[in-house]
């Protein structure tokens, strides 16, 4: 099974990514495991799909994203990626399409609820979440998504938003939650299991 695994590079005022700093915590444990390829995804739009484009085209049986949402205090499984190009800080404004001519949303083929109870069995906090955002992280769920459509090509397609590492909070002098990279990675090696397992299994 090929899967394609991606995080994202550090943006704004954060100095790091919670979810390149799980991933890289994830494979300094594990190591790269069979099948599986790995992705610095850039925080531009443009570059973002552009990379995306050429990555798809190698053919993957699932892609899983991973990105940093700041304020969240455990792992949230996303459900849903809208065709909407956007930012969440910015309140009340009007954002087009990410794909013109495209549908409104795309829902992953993944088994969240599954997911988040082994998840929490294993003593990680987690959540289902039903939106993405609209910034980068959807706009990687939904491209990734259409590109798919658009080939008619099969592949399980999911993405997952991480918390801060305490590391961040503490240089950001803010108040926010925050999950160590240890407990983080130990979330996708778990999920990485599930995916494969499953595949093993249809």
């Amino acid at each position: 099974m090929q899967v394609l695994l991606t995080a994202f590079e550090p943006y704004d005022s954060w100095e790091q990514n919670s979810s390149w700093e799980a991933l890289i915590t994830f494979l300094h444990h594990r190591g790269l495991p069979l099948g599986v390829t790995t992705r610095r995804c850039p925080v531009d739009l443009a570059e973002l799909q552009s990379r995306l484009e050429k990555d798809l085209a190698k053919g993957y049986d699932a892609v899983l994203h991973l990105g940093q949402a700041p304020g969240i205090s455990r792992v949230q499984l996303e459900a849903i990626a809208v065709n909407v190009a956007g930012m969440t800080e910015t309140i009340g404004d009007f954002f087009g399409p990410l794909v013109s001519n495209a549908p409104i949303a795309y829902r992953t083929n993944f088994p969240l609820d599954q997911w988040n109870l082994e998840l929490r069995s294993s003593g990680i906090p987690s959540s289902v979440s039903f939106h993405a955002g609209t910034y980068l992280c959807n706009a990687a769920m939904f491209l990734t998504h259409h590109w798919h459509a658009t080939h008619h090509r099969k592949c399980s397609i999911g993405f997952v938003h991480l918390p801060l590492t305490p590391e961040q909070v503490l240089h950001s002098r803010r108040d926010l939650p925050s999950m160590p990279r240890e407990q983080s990675a130990e979330a996708i090696s778990r999920l990485l299991d599930l995916i494969q397992t499953a595949s093993s299994e249809a």
